[in-house]
């Protein structure tokens, strides 16, 4: 039996469900993050977080395109995300990454492309504001219905809505309960831009060149399980419905049939406004994704509060 996600709405009108599933998948199964999407799909997920640099489009558009023949769902009931790395900035870049990745899916068109990181690499110091305009132009050409940011800090969406012709509807950020980031969610929110939090169990296992595994942030703490034995759930349901109930679309990632269809089993009910402040409390301003190579990048975000 599938779930019913909620849905929240974009500021140019587009409809994102609140819980999707991220696709970044590590160990020696290279078929995982396919099977994952198909058992997501017939558990009710319709919004699957990617990227160009996971390596697995090709293996997702599959999937997809097995469930679409199935009948189980249709193209427009999906919501895909992808981003554009870190080594394709430049302006002339983007239109042929964003069209790489439409190949691979199997697809002619991507709900929201994402800017992964505000930097770039190994070119370092190509400025976010010329990839923005070969973003836009992935929104003239149709490729994309929707465009935004991964990992901005406050200082650089500012400067961005103040040179964009197109205004980012997205910004993705690590938020989980120890890092709740709730004063870049009010920037965000000032500006009419949604925020996705990625890693909402902090991430455990990340094993990645580019990003580290980091410490585990407090699943098991008190003030989660008592709250999950209330609602006769587990800790890791309750810190998913604490991220929707505040504002936050969540994409936690898994390839076991039983936490995918636990993850999205979180929609028979909400946390009471003393419950949300009493995790409120768990926040440590603890990063798991620091992505500390890159510290010595021009744009490296999280030299600042927020």
């Amino acid at each position: 039996m599938s779930v019913k996600v909620d849905e929240i709405t974009l500021s140019n009108g587009q409809k994102v469900p609140v819980l999707g599933l991220g696709t970044w998948q590590g160990g020696d199964d290279p078929a995982a993050v396919g099977k994952a999407v198909k058992m997501a799909i017939d558990a009710g997920y319709r919004h699957f977080d990617c990227a160009a640099v996971y390596g697995n489009e090709e293996d997702i558009g599959q999937a997809i395109k097995e469930k679409i023949e199935e009948g189980v769902v249709k193209r427009e009931d999906l919501f895909i995300v992808t981003k554009v790395w870190n080594d394709e900035h430049r302006q002339n870049q983007v239109v042929p990454a964003c069209k790489r990745s439409l190949k691979k899916f199997g697809m002619d068109y991507i709900d929201l492309y994402l800017v992964h990181w505000p930097f770039s690499y190994p070119e370092d110091g190509i400025d976010y504001l010329e990839t923005w305009k070969g973003m836009e132009e992935c929104m003239k050409l149709g490729l994309t219905r929707s465009i935004g940011v991964s990992n901005f800090n406050s200082q650089q969406l500012k400067r961005l809505l103040e040179n964009s012709k197109i205004k980012p509807v997205m910004n993705q950020i690590e938020v989980h309960i120890n890092l709740n980031q709730k004063k870049l969610r009010e920037f965000c929110a000032s500006q009419g831009i949604a925020v996705t939090g990625y890693s909402p169990f902090g991430a455990p296992g990340r094993n990645t060149s580019y990003q580290p595994s980091g410490p585990e942030i407090e699943l098991q703490a008190r003030t989660l399980s008592e709250i999950a034995k209330k609602y006769n759930k587990t800790n890791a349901q309750i810190a998913l419905r604490y991220l929707i109930d505040i504002g936050i679309i969540t994409i936690p990632k898994s390839s076991s049939e039983k936490r995918i269809r636990e993850n999205i089993n979180i929609f028979d009910f909400k946390l009471t406004a003393d419950e949300i402040a009493e995790i409120n409390k768990l926040d440590r301003n603890f990063r798991t994704c620091s992505a500390d190579e890159f510290k010595n990048c021009k744009e490296y975000p999280f030299n600042i509060e927020f």
